[in-house]
Parts: C-alpha cells; structure tokens; sequence
C-alpha cells in the first residue's frame, strides 16, 4: 500500500553509501544490457551486492541451502522447521525489497497495487501450501496470528521506540480513523460467522451454511479491499501520504532496473515456496514430537517469522519519529490480512475443494475483538506515548501465554 512506497526510500538510504562514487541518483542498469561484458560483469557485481546488502538480516540466507538440504533427505522434524524457518526470515526481506524496487519503477499507482498484492506473499504462499494441504487449522491460525502479531507486537514496539526519543509521537488522524474503521468491519467479518455458528445446530446443513456465509462474507470484504485501494490510491491519496515524504520520494531512484527486480521477486519466490513447502509438511511430526499445539505453531510461530524483517523497519521508522508510516506497516498489514488474505484464502479454498470459513474458535474470536477495541481505542485520537506501547505488549504476552497452553490438537 501507501505505507509500503516510503520504506523504499529509507532502505535506499542506507544503501547509498557502497554505490557509484559518482552521481548517487544513476540506477544500476539492467543485467545483461551492457555493451561493454566487463562492464556487464561489473554492475552485476553492484546489483548483487545491493540486493544482499539491503538489511542485516540478509546474513541468515546461509540457512537456505541448508534448510532446503534437510528437507530434502527428510532430517528430523526438528530440524527441517527450525532450519526453513530462519531461512523465510531473510528471504521475506528480499521479497520486499524486490517488490519496493519494482513499485517505484512503476510510479506510485502501480506501485502501491504491487505492494498492496505482495505485501503479505510469505503469509499467502505458507497459507496457499498449507491448504493444498488440507491444514485447515494452520491457515486460520496462521491468519490470526498475522493479525495480532502487527495489532500488537509490532505496533507495540512501535510505540515504546517512538517514546524514547519524544513524549507524545503524532500521526495522521484522518488515516488512523479510517483503519480503525476497517480494523472494526473486518472483526466483524470473523465474529459474525461465529455467531452464526453457535446460533444453528450443530449438524451437516448447518456447517454448509456455514460455508457459504463464509463464503460470501469474503467476497463482500474483497471488495470493500480493493475501494479501498481506490481510496488510498486514487481518490483521496492526498489524504493518505505525507506531504514532506513524498516530496522527498520523488527525487529517489530504485536501485534494481524494472527486469532485475522482476528476476530477483520471481527467483525469492521460487525459494521462499521451497521452504515454505518443507515448512509446513513438519508440522504434524513436530507438534507430536515437541508437544506443543498446531494453534500456538500458526499462531505465534510462523507469523512473528514471516514479517521479521518487516517489523524491524517499522521499529526503525518509528524510532525516528515517522509514526505515519510506522502506523501504516503495522495496522495497514493487519487489514491487508483481514481484508484481502483470508478472504482471497476462502476462495482459493472453495476452487480447490477445501472447507475453509471466516468462523474461529471462541477464544480466538474473543481475544481478536479485544486486540482491536484496544487499538482503535489508543490510536483515535492521532497522539500516542510510550505506555500504550506497553499496554499492547502486555496484551501479546498474555495471548502467547494463553496459546502456549492451550490443549494440543
């Protein structure tokens, strides 16, 4: 989305300083389009070494070729989750570093479409495997995790790092209202299906109806997404961007040429898939073997390591006083999940023949509305400090806690 076209601008920022010692705003060219074959070899160098270079997490990529090697030989349990698990963290972050690079390639309307569509691609491909698969159960908790894990662990810390530095961080009151208002409908998109579900029988017609209620509540959510989109992008784009950041986006150029970033996106993707596949296939060898539920694995697990690098760059941000932004990563990926992943995930189920709905456990359904009272709560009146912070932690902790006992299924 929006949010997303301004991290761009603070990685490239850090990258300027092993780029041309000539003209910092010259773009890599394209590989493979030099004249020159040294030269060629040269900016291919260049371009390699900005895209592995662009965050710090980028050094765990050496658990790639490993994780992919014990899923291979079919190691243990143990070790093939763990191992592919440290390898989607520093693969995420080159997934969103090609997908910033292609964005502003592409202008800012496209842009934010492209950000918007692979915003979340580590929790659409884990969730799409995991359906193929048959793990219902991971794909919801996956989903809800996602959510609370923006709600309040990121946007948390967002808040605490924010208060180091200034008593009381501002942001936007127009766009903070808005997502308070999608955050509200898209709870109640997942209470209403539940409530459906303890109002009717328990019996075959009713989880049929179940289906469909699910069904069609995620068609309906789809689209209210995309106007969305059309609000952030289109109609009211003023509204949503800052004025003194996008002016300094303008004289920013990406790093990757427009084919360079479509390799390096199509190329991640290829691996993240890999690992991601190996992923998910031991998570029924490892719950038995560690003895922990699926529930706590999708919901605190996998979605803490899917948006790591993510959540540092809000930290950051926030750190340096762009809660506008921070704001934007944090709760905009919280209803990119709620608005656009689980329900493009329920169709997805209904073309593929797997019975996916928008209907959680009553735990779950309950500690989600809390999550999201209590941000709508602190973020409506556009100034936050750094015991909100605090109060959103402590909330996560007592989820975690609360999962982490929860009975094995």
């Amino acid at each position: 989305m929006i949010e997303r076209l301004k991290i761009a601008k603070t990685r490239l920022e850090a990258m300027n300083s092993f780029q041309y010692s000539g003209d910092r705003r010259e773009r890599l060219p394209l590989l493979g389009d030099e004249r020159d074959h040294s030269m060629a070899r040269h900016n291919a160098i260049l371009t390699t070494k900005s895209v592995l270079t662009s965050n710090y997490i980028n050094i765990l990529l050496v658990f790639v070729p490993i994780g992919l090697l014990v899923g291979w030989f079919q190691c243990n349990a143990k070790y093939v989750f763990f191992l592919n698990m440290l390898a989607i963290i520093p693969l995420s972050s080159l997934l969103s570093f090609a997908t910033e690079q292609l964005a502003s390639d592409s202008g800012p309307t496209i842009g934010g479409l492209l950000n918007a569509s692979f915003g979340n691609a580590i929790e659409l491909i884990v969730g799409v495997l995991a359906l193929r698969r048959g793990e219902i159960r991971i794909v919801q908790a996956s989903m809800l995790g996602s959510i609370l894990s923006n709600l309040l662990l990121v946007f948390g810390m967002c808040l605490v790092t924010a208060g180091i530095r200034r008593q009381i961080a501002r942001f936007n009151v127009t766009v903070a209202q808005t997502m308070a208002a999608m955050l509200a409908l898209s709870t109640a998109s997942i209470i209403i299906p539940a409530a459906f579900h303890f109002s009717v029988p328990d019996n075959k017609a009713s989880e049929t109806a179940l289906l469909q209620v699910s069904r069609g509540t995620a068609v309906i959510v789809l689209v209210v997404y995309l106007l969305l989109l059309v609000f952030q992008l289109k109609t009211h784009k003023h509204v949503c961007r800052d004025v003194s950041e996008s002016e300094e986006e303008e004289d920013q150029e990406p790093v990757l040429g427009l084919y360079a970033s479509i390799f390096v996106l199509g190329l991640v993707t290829v691996f993240v898939s890999l690992c991601a596949d190996y992923l998910v296939g031991s998570i029924d060898a490892l719950v038995e073997e560690i003895n922990i539920s699926k529930t706590f694995v999708g919901l605190i697990v996998l979605p803490v390591v899917a948006n790591a690098a993510e959540h540092v760059t809000a930290v950051i941000v926030s750190y340096r006083g762009q809660m506008d932004l921070a704001l934007g990563v944090a709760i905009g990926s919280s209803i990119q999940i709620s608005m656009f992943l689980a329900p493009f995930l329920v169709i997805v189920g209904w073309f593929i023949s797997q019975p996916l709905t928008l209907y959680f456990e009553s735990l779950e359904t309950v500690i989600l509305f809390v999550s999201v009272f209590l941000v709508n709560y602190l973020i409506q009146d556009g100034a936050s400090h750094w015991l909100e912070g605090v109060q959103l932690l402590a909330l996560y902790a007592i989820v975690v806690l609360a999962f982490f006992y929860f009975p094995t299924q």
